[in-house]
C-alpha cells in the first residue's frame, strides 16, 4: 500500500513540475498517470502495479494567437496566354476590408482579374502604384490582419433625469411698460439749433455720375463654347482589341455578302410561347437563340465556314464541333464569350448559356477560359438600332455573322406589297478559304431556318 502511494505521488509530482517549467507554452505530449499495460518501479521500493481506476493527468500545448499580423498578398497566377497586367486599385492605405472583398483589379489583354483580401484587416501598404505592370507572383500590398480602423463615434447624449427637466420653461414675457403719467404742460419753446457759419456745398443732380458695379469673375459654368480636350490611357483590353482587328484586316481577304430575313414567323412564335417558355425554363425567349441554332445548323451543312487556315503549317483545320462566340459590349470593350457544343443544344439551352455569359460579362467575372476557342462569331448590332453594317472577322476564325435591327418595310409577298418586320444580315468571310458559293449558301440556310423553324425538324 505504501509503495503504491509513493508511485502515484511521484507521477503526480513530475506532472506538476512539467507544468511549472512550461514557461507559458506547454508540451503537446500527454503524460498518463499509470495505465494497465505499464509498470513503474523506483529505487528502494516495491513493484508498483497499476489499476484501471487510477486517473490520468494530461496537459496540452496552447499557442498564442498572433494579432495584428502583417501579411503580403501576391498577384494570382494568370492563364497561359497572359503574362502581365495593369493594376487598378479599389482600396487605399488605411482602408478596412473584409474577407474576400476586392482590393484591386488587374486588367490583362483578355479579361480583368479581381484580387480579393485573404482575411479581414486594414491595408497597411500598397507595393505597386496605380496603373503599374505586374506579373504572376508579384507582391501587391500588405495587409494587417485583425486590425480595425479607428472610427470616432459621438458619445451618446445623457438621458434626461426627469420628464419635467427635459425642456426648460419658457422665460416670462417682459412687462408691458405702463403709460407715462400725465405731467404739467410745458410753457416754453424748445431751443433752436445753431445756424452753421459757412453755407453747405450743394451739387446739381446732373453732375452726379453713377458708379459702375464691380465686374463679376467668370466661372467655369458661365464660360460657353470653351474648346478643351483631355487624354485617357487605353486599357489593355482596348489595346488588344485594336491589335486583333488590325491583324484581321492585314491577314484575311475579307469579303461580305448580305441578305434579308422576314421575321414575321419567329416574332409570332415568340409572342405565342414566350410566357410558357419563361414559366418552364425560367428564361425569356429571344431572337439570339434562333440565330445561334440556325448558324450551328448551317455550319454543319457548310463545314468550310467552320474551318480555319493554319498559317504556320499551311493546312486547313476542319472542326467537327461548333463553338459559337457571342459578342457582348461591356464598358471596357467588346468581349466574345463562347457557347460550346451548340450543335447539340436546343433553344432553352442556348438562351440559358447566353444569359449566364452575359451576366458574367456585365459583372466583370469572365475568365480567359470563357473566351478561348470559338469557331464562329455572331455580332448583334441590332440591340443598338443598327440597320446595316459589315462586321470584321474575329481571328483565328474564318467568318462572322452580323445581325441588325428589325424594321417594318414594304416587301413583295405573292405579288402583293405587304409591310413585314425585316432584318438585314451580313456574313463577312475569309475569301482565301471560303468561296462565294459556300458563303451565299450558308447565309441562305440561316435565312430559311429563322423564317421557318420547322426546317430544323424536317432536316431540310
Amino acid at each position: 500500500m505504501f509503495s503504491r502511494s509513493r508511485c502515484l505521488t511521484r507521477t503526480f509530482g513530475r506532472s506538476i513540475s512539467a507544468l511549472r517549467q512550461g514557461n507559458n507554452v506547454l508540451a503537446r505530449r500527454a503524460a498518463s498517470g499509470i495505465t494497465s499495460s505499464q509498470c513503474i518501479t523506483f529505487k528502494n521500493s516495491l513493484k508498483c502495479e497499476a489499476r484501471p481506476s487510477i486517473f490520468q493527468i494530461r496537459y496540452f500545448r496552447t499557442t498564442v494567437t498572433h494579432r495584428n499580423e502583417v501579411i503580403t498578398v501576391n498577384t494570382p497566377a494568370f492563364a497561359e496566354s497572359v503574362t502581365e497586367g495593369d493594376v487598378r486599385w479599389e482600396k487605399a492605405v488605411g482602408d478596412t476590408v473584409t474577407e474576400d472583398e476586392v482590393v484591386c483589379e488587374i486588367e490583362t489583354d483578355k479579361t480583368s482579374v479581381q484580387v480579393p483580401s485573404p482575411a479581414a484587416g486594414v491595408i497597411e501598404e500598397l507595393l505597386v502604384p496605380d496603373g503599374g505592370k505586374v506579373e504572376g507572383g508579384t507582391p501587391l500590398f500588405k495587409l494587417r490582419k485583425g486590425a480595425a480602423a479607428a472610427k470616432v463615434t459621438p458619445a451618446p447624449a445623457p438621458a434626461a433625469e426627469a420628464p419635467a427637466a427635459a425642456a426648460p420653461p419658457p422665460p416670462p414675457p417682459p412687462p408691458t411698460p405702463a403709460p407715462a403719467a400725465a405731467g404739467p404742460i410745458p410753457t416754453t419753446m424748445p431751443p433752436v439749433p445753431p445756424v452753421p457759419a459757412q453755407p453747405i456745398a450743394s451739387k446739381p443732380v446732373s453732375a452726379i455720375k453713377p458708379t459702375a458695379a464691380p465686374a463679376a469673375t467668370p466661372t467655369d459654368a458661365s464660360v460657353k463654347g470653351a474648346r478643351s480636350e483631355h487624354r485617357v490611357k487605353m486599357n489593355r483590353m482596348r489595346l488588344r482589341i485594336a491589335q486583333r482587328l488590325k491583324e484581321a484586316q492585314n491577314t484575311c481577304a475579307m469579303l461580305t455578302t448580305f441578305n434579308e430575313v422576314d421575321m414575321s414567323n419567329i416574332t409570332e412564335m415568340r409572342k405565342v410561347y414566350k410566357d410558357v417558355f419563361l414559366k418552364k425554363h425560367g428564361i425569356k425567349l429571344g431572337f439570339m437563340s434562333a440565330f445561334v441554332k440556325a448558324a450551328a445548323y448551317a455550319l454543319v451543312d457548310q463545314p468550310a465556314v467552320n474551318a480555319v487556315i493554319d498559317d504556320t503549317t499551311k493546312e486547313i483545320v476542319y472542326r467537327d464541333y461548333v463553338d459559337i462566340s457571342v459578342a457582348v459590349a461591356t464598358p471596357k470593350g467588346l468581349v466574345v464569350p463562347v457557347v460550346r457544343g451548340v450543335e447539340g443544344m436546343n433553344f432553352a439551352d442556348i438562351e440559358k448559356a447566353i444569359h449566364e455569359l452575359g451576366e458574367k460579362a456585365r459583372k466583370n467575372e469572365l475568365a480567359v477560359e470563357d473566351m478561348d476557342g470559338g469557331t464562329f462569331t455572331i455580332s448583334n448590332g441590332g440591340v443598338f438600332g443598327s440597320m446595316f453594317g459589315t462586321p470584321i472577322i474575329n481571328p483565328p476564325q474564318s467568318a462572322i455573322l452580323g445581325m441588325h435591327g428589325i424594321f417594318d418595310r414594304p416587301v413583295a409577298v405573292g405579288g402583293k406589297v405587304e409591310i413585314r418586320p425585316m432584318m438585314y444580315v451580313a456574313l463577312t468571310y475569309d475569301h482565301r478559304l471560303i468561296d462565294g458559293r459556300e458563303a451565299v449558301t450558308f447565309l441562305r440556310k440561316i435565312k430559311s431556318v429563322v423564317e421557318d423553324p420547322r426546317v430544323l425538324l424536317l432536316d431540310m
